[in-house]
């Protein structure tokens, strides 16, 4: 490259000591290297497309914080694709595995991240990108740079100096000549000396057999290089002076021909090559500005919403385009439209409300919009309506105000509402109406006819976004930004409540959140009629809604003193739990510290590292697992963990949830969050009360009926997702298996292993049964090998055995990556989608993360559409026919039902008749029902 000083202009910036620097800074990155840190140490993530995006994340982040300390110039290093040193030893990083599918799929991306933040990238033929970065970082320094080399690699440390310093991402330290001689007690010039004698793993570098890095560091302090270590030696062991780290063995290795040769062989590999003549100027590795637009794509095709919003806000060009059910015009940033002004009319006066309600009695659709005091819909009350039925013109009632400004009485605006709302004929729209729905059935009101309710409709259409809200919506679809609610509340302990802001400004924000969702309502069903997703919709997403709604409104009743039993009791065998850990462990320590816990699990009682993080070795789940058969002391702090946070999350927490008005829990259920269709729960979350211990199972016991003389009547459909593998498949062993009323496990055990049904063992189910939801969820080898505890070839040999069982299973895979594939999406039973990016050709026996994606979307959404149709069924049945239970809860297959005793066995038919009659497969469905006093009973 060019051999210029650094431009004059170039942009100075601050890092650590840069405030005393006038030098223009320079930062390297080992793009290799960082990107499989991210990918290694950031769980799976996807973005809206089914595609893996975590080391994409974490190295844009990463990337990010470097631009943060404003360097000149910044460069990302790659391979230059087979290197000089492969070529001079065959071994070389022989021992490094393939690059992961899911991560081969993000690099392209990740260079793609780059050049929208304006950061080249260099390679050059035949040489790693430490050679790239060598060279760059020594004449970057020769021509006035400061040099950071963002690298984890040993074989950098060779070109530290004054101005070239290595930098730690994770730990944000740096590392110059001053560390390097702390470290490892060598000079800059040593470190190919120290290499050479020590080697390095990672790079399958031999080095000398025993000389470790004390021993080298001695040698190397002794006679200066490498040369000089081996000339010593060359006499034989006795030349070396013996110390504690030069034993016999150390001293006998350096004076054996063959490992001589490969002390000289291992320096040569670990030199850097710092005289590369690469095809770049120092101007082509400044930074150059950011294409936001470029930035913004990417981050909205990767789910990153937050990059999204701030790429939005430095965008300079928004595309014009009418579009949406009103005619919203997008236009360009700052560009105003008077046509488009939203007119908020402010309903205050009796009379007023009376001219309002004639107008709104005209109407056969409109939006209704509450604002209330709480986001908790079970404790929310009513401070105003703001209902719209016309593009940019909207109305605000107010209910509660601040003292001295108008307002309607509530009781009487809810009275000459609610005839309008529980008119069959009217049809209400708005976003995430459940919320509504549910503060309306708190206050007495109602609604007959939901309509659309555009969050729903959104996630239908892109399960995969990561948010469906109003904003997002706004954004997304009309290019239009709703006000925040903090501009009108304000945040933290400043914050005030809804009727304590003026009536004006609720109008204002009232109004805009009922017209955008107005307009958001028609352009959705748009959107889902053309994408043929308008019948999942009228069918099972919004009739819903309403059983949701109801479901929340009526919570689940909760036993306070069994639970305050069930916590004396933890708390008893935690004390316990501490002691014998402490017995284990010889002495007393805090059990809760992760710190603590590793000097006794690593240091005092000398138990391998599986893995380490940031702060040392990890101590985690997967780690005390690992160590449990080798020291008692693991299994009892994994007991002890899982009893702390059973009694913090569920024993002691539940309680605190009780309604003070209904004494009982009201959870959310929420309706957009899953990729799979499948519900899920929150304040409190009940789909993750632990099963798997006696202690866990028993906080269900606290769940009971709200009445006396009342039941709890538990309806599990029995193994769903099989079933629906067994409809896809049309496996014939997997359909008779169901159709004979066979337990599918034990059938499965005994066509793999080769056995008789009656000779099955528990353990062969428990395998069986293990690797039947494998492959569902798409699991490897090694997933399945670490389930079950057994080696991975093991584990492989039963996922082979079972798919040479059922063919038909594996040919559902083939099948279905094969339309995902062609199509871009998979598709449950009733034509749910998921987008999913990544399939590879053709299916190789284990699938990457979008493969995974993609086959659990079929079944697991499948599932989902099935026990959303039986909750709309079952409502609808009580509701026609009067009957006095109600619905509680979904979990997973299960539906919860309380009911009076007197009621269970017509309760049993009727849901059995509902839920089996759902839907219909190639193969029955079967519903376990079971009775009793609380929810473990009916369990």
């Amino acid at each position: 490259m060019a051999e210029t000083a650094p431009p004059s202009d170039a942009r100075t910036g601050s890092e650590e000591g840069a405030g005393r620097r006038e030098k223009k800074l320079l930062y390297l990155i080992d793009t290799y290297s960082l990107v499989f840190q991210n990918f290694h140490g950031i769980p799976a993530m996807t973005g809206p497309k089914g595609q893996p995006t975590n080391a994409v994340f974490g190295f844009t982040r990463d990337l990010r914080a470097l631009l943060d300390k404003k360097p000149s110039h910044l460069v990302m290093c790659m391979e230059g694709g087979k290197t000089d040193r492969s070529t001079q030893f065959a071994d070389y990083k022989a021992t490094r595995k393939e690059t992961p599918p899911d991560l081969e799929a993000q690099v392209p991306l990740i260079l793609e991240m780059a050049a929208g933040h304006g950061v080249p990238c260099v390679s050059f033929p035949g040489q790693e990108a430490d050679d790239v970065m060598a060279t760059l970082a020594v004449k970057g320094a020769a021509a006035g740079f400061e040099v950071r080399i963002v690298t984890t690699d040993k074989d950098a440390r060779q070109v530290v100096s004054d101005s070239i310093r290595l930098y730690n991402c994770r730990s944000g330290k740096t590392l110059g000549p001053e560390e390097l001689m702390e470290e490892w007690g060598v000079r800059p010039d040593q470190v190919t000396d120290f290499q050479g004698l020590v080697g390095d793993s990672s790079d399958n570098i031999p080095g000398v057999p025993k000389v470790g890095p004390k021993a080298a560091t001695e040698l190397l302090t002794r006679y200066d290089t490498l040369e000089g270590v081996l000339a010593a030696a060359e006499p034989g062991p006795e030349a070396i002076e013996k110390s504690r780290v030069l034993n016999k063995t150390v001293r006998a290795n350096l004076a054996d021909p063959e490992h001589r040769a490969n002390a000289v062989l291992s320096k040569q590999l670990a030199t850097l090559r710092t005289d590369l003549e690469l095809p770049m100027t120092w101007e082509d590795a400044a930074i150059s500005k950011p294409d936001h637009d470029r930035l913004l794509a990417l981050y909205t095709e990767l789910g990153f919403k937050r990059l999204s919003e701030e790429a939005r806000d430095n965008s300079e060009n928004v595309p014009t385009q009418v579009v949406g059910a009103g005619g919203y015009v997008r236009r360009k940033r700052g560009e105003q439209d008077d046509g488009a002004k939203l007119k908020a009319i402010t309903v205050d006066t009796p009379e007023a409300f009376d001219d309002f309600l004639d107008e709104l009695r005209e109407q056969p659709a409109f939006c209704v919009d509450l604002e209330t005091t709480s986001t908790d819909a079970t404790r929310a009350d009513i401070v105003g309506w703001a209902v719209c039925w016309q593009d940019h013109r909207a109305f605000y009632i107010p209910v509660q105000s601040p003292q001295g400004q108008p307002a309607l009485d509530p009781v009487a605006v809810l009275e000459a509402m609610r005839p309008i709302l529980i008119d069959p004929g009217k049809t209400v729209h708005n976003q995430n109406l459940k919320y509504d729905l549910t503060v309306l059935l708190r206050a007495g009101g109602d609604v007959a006819t939901v309509g659309v309710d555009p969050m729903v409709a959104d996630y239908l259409l892109a399960a995969g976004e990561r948010s469906h809200s109003l904003d997002a919506l706004a954004r997304r679809h009309l290019d239009r930004r709703t006000t925040p609610i903090t501009d009108l509340i304000g945040k933290g302990k400043d914050q005030k409540l809804m009727f304590e802001v003026e009536v004006e400004d609720v109008a204002a924000y009232a109004a805009e959140d009922a017209d955008v969702a107005w307009q958001l309502a028609g352009l959705m069903r748009e959107k889902l009629e053309a994408e043929h997703l308008w019948e999942l919709y009228e069918t099972v997403e919004r009739p819903l809604i309403p059983v949701l709604a109801r479901m929340e409104h009526t919570g689940i009743s909760l036993d306070v003193p069994e639970l305050e039993r069930q916590s004396a009791e933890i708390t008893e065998r935690l004390n316990q739990l501490e002691a014998e850990i402490q017995t284990l462990a010889g002495r007393e320590f805090n059990v809760r510290s992760n710190k603590q816990l590793q000097e006794i699990l690593f240091d005092e009682l000398g138990l391998p590292v599986v893995k380490r993080t940031k702060t040392g070795p990890s101590t985690d789940s997967e780690v005390l697992e690992k160590l449990a058969p080798k020291h008692p002391l693991p299994a009892k702090v994994q007991e002890y963990r899982g009893l702390t946070k059973l009694q913090g999350t569920y024993v002691d927490a539940l309680p605190k949830l009780v309604h003070p008005e209904t004494g009982r829990i009201h959870c959310s259920f929420n309706q957009v969050v899953t990729s799979t269709g499948r519900l899920s729960s929150s304040d409190p979350n009940l789909q993750n009360i632990p099963v798997r211990t006696e202690e866990g199972r028993r906080v269900r016991k606290a769940f009971v009926p709200g009445e006396p003389g009342w039941k709890l009547l538990a309806a599990d459909y029995s193994q769903i997702e099989l079933r629906f593998l067994a409809h896809y498949s049309g496996d014939r062993a997997l359909v008779d298996a169901f159709a004979e009323d066979r337990d599918v496990h034990t059938a499965v055990a005994a066509e793999i292993f080769g056995v008789p049904l009656e000779e099955v063992s528990p353990d062969q189910r428990r395998i069986a049964k293990t690797t039947n939801f494998g492959v569902i969820y798409g699991q490897s080898s090694y997933g399945l090998s670490a389930t079950l505890g057994i080696p991975q070839d093991e584990a492989q040999t039963f996922i082979d055995a079972y798919l040479e069982t059922y063919p038909g299973v594996r040919k559902l895979i083939e099948k279905t990556l094969s339309n995902v594939r062609n199509s871009g999406y998979a598709y449950t039973i009733l034509g749910r989608r998921r987008e999913v990016t990544g399939i590879r050709p053709r299916y190789q026996g284990q699938m990457n993360l979008a493969e995974r994606t993609a086959f659990n979307a079929v079944i697991q959404g499948s599932a989902a559409d099935l026990i959303k149709l039986a909750m709309i069924a079952v409502a609808d049945r009580l509701r026609r026919e009067n009957h006095p239970a109600r619905l509680l809860l979904q979990i997973h297959d299960e539906l919860l039902f309380e009911t009076p005793a007197a009621a269970v066995d017509d309760l049993t038919a009727l849901v059995t008749e509902e839920m089996t009659g759902a839907m219909s497969l190639d193969v029955p469905l079967r519903v376990d029902v079971n009775v009793g006093e609380n929810w473990l009973d009916a369990k």
